[in-house]
């Protein structure tokens, strides 16, 4: 773990094994940290705000742009970090890598703009000044599915702000923090601004973050369901909460788009990092006319894919996190084929040869779902592809609100007409008309309703580990 500026083992001594999941190899142990641990790591944190918050936009700016100089540098190393802890494919890791670096450039550059105004008063003899302050200590709490990216858009912003860190990645990718944390301690980040605290029980460690009244903002990505347990916890205090939870996108191909186009799309995006994403298409709805085009291409296109060890040459699905993770993605897919759905590429567990070490599904294209099937309502998490025909344009967009998700839409069309309409008729924070990438650095980054509160990236991701501080002054 780090702690004010020192690697260090657990206060008990204790540790836990990290696992490649494409292989059941034992990468290594690190420290299995309780509750002394984080609150070690808090009162580093504490100690450090003062003077760390008193630096210049400048200096901040300057460490920021140092660690993405290191990120960059290391990035060859970093990618193959991932792909063994994570499993994803070596491609898909090294665009994570230079993914994550972008947040750590866009906050460098983003601190330098930090700025405040004079307001007016109904007073001649009276001024006021608006300035933006730190929150002050920031609990990260980040995921497994993008484990460096993840750390990077919240660790960022909040040291650009002038905010301290104390982080609490998943315990599934513990290597992968360390090896962000090894980035910016050698970019100069000084001792108390950014601890980790790694630990195979995270409750005890989520319960003293969201309850020491040092800690001032609660930051996670994750599930809904621990998100909402972490908020109301943290709302006991009075924390700032931000939290980026699950999603349950639509993908929406219009009657006047392009069936091939959209389908190329489709398979690229949701078969990526064996679809754990929660920006994944979960629901595909495809105008009747286009369903066989759309279909035979998305087909065609998932036959291709090859499934296995990322770090081999040629893989484009990975495994999955763990047993649990197949073990739901295989319940979604046998029930929406005992209720009448076709499995017309994958629909199982791969276990041959090699496979049968990790934790493998085939990508699977599914046809026929309707809406009394598990995948239809809950969330996959794994590189399934649901295929839904529906006849009505005009009530297509009801069909991808009636949801209690809201992060991530796309939808596919010719017509800017259609495009605009659709898109301020979803109830989504993030929408890609004809793209499947709507995300960078520079864009909001967000939910609404179960899929979490505030937003990350761009200004907006900046002022979220901020407060308004606001001086009126006689003259």
């Amino acid at each position: 773990m780090f702690i004010n500026g020192e690697w260090v083992d657990a206060r008990s001594g204790a540790t836990f094994a990290v696992i490649n999941p494409a292989n059941g190899e034992h990468l290594g142990d690190v420290p299995d940290g309780a509750r002394e641990d984080a609150e070690l790591a808090i009162t580093a944190a504490d100690a450090a705000f003062h003077d760390w918050s008193m630096t210049t936009a400048y200096e901040r700016a300057d460490v920021l742009m140092g660690a993405w100089t290191l990120m960059r540098e290391r990035a060859d190393a970093l990618a193959h970090v991932m792909t063994a802890e994570q499993g994803k494919p070596l491609r898909a890791s090294a665009a994570e890598v230079a993914y994550g670096a972008d947040f750590i450039r866009w906050f460098a550059e983003e601190a330098r703009r930090l700025t405040g105004e004079w307001l007016p008063s109904a007073r001649s003899n009276q001024r006021f000044l608006s300035v933006q302050a730190p929150v002050g200590v920031v609990a990260a709490i980040t995921p497994w599915n993008y484990p460096m990216s993840m750390l990077t858009r919240k660790m960022a912003p909040a040291l650009a702000a002038g905010c301290t860190v104390v982080l609490k990645p998943a315990e599934a990718t513990p290597l992968n923090a360390r090896a962000i944390f090894e980035v910016f301690h050698d970019a100069g980040v000084p001792p108390g601004v950014i601890n980790m605290i790694t630990t195979s029980q995270p409750a005890p460690i989520g319960d003293v973050l969201t309850t020491d009244p040092r800690v001032a903002k609660l930051t996670f990505t994750g599930s809904t369901a621990v998100g909402r347990v972490l908020a109301s916890a943290a709302g006991g205090s009075l924390k700032r909460i931000s939290v980026e939870l699950g999603g349950h996108a639509p993908f929406i191909v219009m009657p006047d788009a392009d069936p091939v186009h959209a389908a190329k799309g489709a398979a690229a995006l949701k078969f990526l990092n064996a679809g754990q994403a929660c920006i994944s298409p979960n629901r595909i709805y495809v105008h009747q006319d286009h369903v066989e085009q759309f279909t035979a291409t998305m087909v065609e296109r998932v036959e291709r894919v090859k499934t296995g060890n990322g770090s081999h040459e040629g893989i484009g699905c990975g495994p999955l996190v763990n047993d649990a993770a197949v073990a739901k993605v295989e319940a979604q897919v046998d029930d929406a084929v005992a209720k009448g759905a076709s499995a017309l590429v994958g629909g199982s567990r791969l276990t041959d040869g090699e496979l049968a070490a990790g934790h493998f599904f085939a990508p699977t294209v599914l046809s026929g779902v309707t809406t009394d099937m598990a995948i239809y309502r809950e969330e996959t998490f794994g590189p399934v592809a649901p295929i839904i025909a529906y006849d009505d344009p005009d009530t297509v967009v009801d069909l991808a609100n009636d949801t209690n998700y809201g992060l991530a839409a796309y939808v596919y069309t010719n017509d800017l007409s259609t495009a605009l309409r659709t898109v301020e008729a979803l109830r989504f924070g993030i929408i890609g008309v004809n793209d499947v990438n709507p995300t960078s650095a520079s864009v909001p980054f967000g939910g609404m309703n179960d899929s979490g509160l505030g937003r990350e990236g761009a200004r907006e991701g900046l002022l979220e580990y901020l407060e308004t501080k606001t001086a009126g002054i006689a003259i």
